[in-house]
């Protein structure tokens, strides 16, 4: 379909979807971060064990992964606007429903009713990227939008440490609002990004803020196929694969960091909420940097004519070898060291994650990018599970021998997977070649 005449002749509104994605994303992880960052007092509050926090953790994985898959499918059959309209409206009710929570088997309830809402983010915003921008600005859009899971984590310690007390003076029959208030105010952000994304959001073929230019760039000249393809024919491919090993042992790492860290300065620096909204802070800042840096540096690189296999490859690697260190911040006995490491873990982190996503539009048509994106990211999951699992034994075995800061296999094994991970990258998809997905 031709671009329609109201379109001005030069615009670049693909830049205002991918600011729509950044708040979205940004949305998506105030909401499941509220809780990790209040869990040390929760837990207090509630009464559950290490072993139980980290199983509600297990369960909201169980719930995203299922999500991620289902929701992927989702946006290629339903399609953007609407489907992301759904996602949206299930993990933002979710997220406010904590607030009715008073028991462990409650928080347990609620946890999987958000992660069965949260998984049709990613899906859908890699979608978006693919269907908006041309191949050399997707990892940089992916970087954007990504830092909004670093924003998210920002605004969160923060807030929560300053927030919380207001909440506390403000009481309801008799009741002090509290730490409900947190889960509350959640609602209102996702309320007002649908509304506005139901505004401003249709396909580039039918918007009248894209110009005749702009379509062409987007997309490159070249025709694509409308034929739906099943999920059979994307399982078998080893693109497929490729993909969801990289997510399955990275992701995890990402997962321990967000619903983790603020739990390791507690236990191991003995910080308070307040001590601790800075560390987690520093390591969301500096993470939004490396998103938006690594999605420009491969993007760059193709620039200059390098190939997009070269470009990602390179900036993968260098990216794994970031990370390696960080295994010395269950070692250290300096609070502001582990930040370090953990900072320059988080921001290698996500700009590998930006390129990791980069990928499935590099490999695929636009039009199953949201279910190969859902497939790998429930083996992140599925990988975040196996973590969790494997967390919550070890801090329960711990804690019972009284050592409440034994958190060195968590970081020993996230030194190592990235490495792999490019590895098995590397020989699944020597040449990031297209997916044969009509054959």
């Amino acid at each position: 379909m031709a671009t329609p005449h109201s379109a001005p002749a030069h615009s670049r509104y693909r830049w205002a979807i991918c600011a729509l994605l950044f708040w979205v994303t940004t949305a998506n992880y105030i909401d499941r971060g509220v809780f990790g960052n209040l869990a040390p007092e929760l837990q207090k509050r509630i009464g559950w064990t290490a072993g139980q926090y980290w199983d509600m953790q297990v369960a909201f994985q169980v719930a995203y992964a299922a999500s991620l898959l289902l929701g992927g499918r989702l946006m290629d059959v339903l399609g953007l606007r609407w489907g992301f309209t759904l996602a949206v409206a299930v993990w933002g009710l979710a997220s406010m429903s904590h607030a009715l929570a008073s028991t462990v088997a409650g928080f347990f309830v609620v946890r999987i009713l958000l992660g069965a809402g949260e998984g049709g983010n990613f899906p859908a915003a890699i979608k978006t990227t693919a269907e908006w921008f041309p191949r050399h600005e997707r990892a940089l859009a992916t970087g954007i939008f990504n830092s909004g899971s670093n924003v998210g984590g920002i605004l969160v310690p923060i807030g929560l440490a300053y927030l919380v007390p207001c909440f506390d003076r403000v009481v309801i029959a008799g009741h002090p609002l509290g730490w409900r208030g947190a889960f509350l105010m959640t609602g209102a952000i996702d309320l007002a990004w649908i509304i506005v994304w139901l505004r401003c959001y249709r396909r580039p073929e039918d918007h009248p803020r894209v110009s005749a230019a702009e379509l062409a760039l987007i997309r490159e000249g070249a025709a694509e196929s409308t034929v739906k393809v099943p999920w059979r024919r994307l399982l078998p491919l080893r693109q497929t694969w490729a993909f969801a090993l990289g997510k399955g042992l990275t992701d995890c790492m990402w997962w321990f960091y967000l619903v983790g860290a603020p739990l390791f300065f507690a236990d191991r620096f003995h910080f308070s909420p307040r001590q601790r909204a800075i560390p987690v802070a520093c390591i969301y800042v500096f993470a939004s940097v490396g998103s938006i840096g690594g999605g420009w540096i491969s993007g760059h690189l193709i620039k200059r004519g390098w190939t997009a296999n070269r470009a990602r490859k390179t900036t993968l690697l260098i990216c794994a070898l970031l990370v390696a260190p960080v295994f010395a911040a269950s070692l250290t006995g300096s609070p502001w060291l582990a930040v370090g490491l953990i900072t320059l873990a988080a921001s290698a982190h996500q700009a590998w994650s930006a390129n990791l996503f980069s990928l499935v539009g590099d490999m695929f048509p636009r039009r199953v990018v949201a279910s190969v994106t859902g497939l790998g990211g429930m083996a992140g999951s599925i990988g975040g599970i196996l973590l969790f699992v494997t967390t919550g034994r070890i801090r329960d075995t711990a804690i019972a021998r009284g050592d409440a800061g034994d958190y060195v296999p968590i970081f020993v094994a996230a030194s190592a997977a990235y490495v792999v991970a490019l590895g098995l990258i590397h020989l699944l998809a020597p040449r990031l070649d297209k997916a044969a997905v009509d054959t």
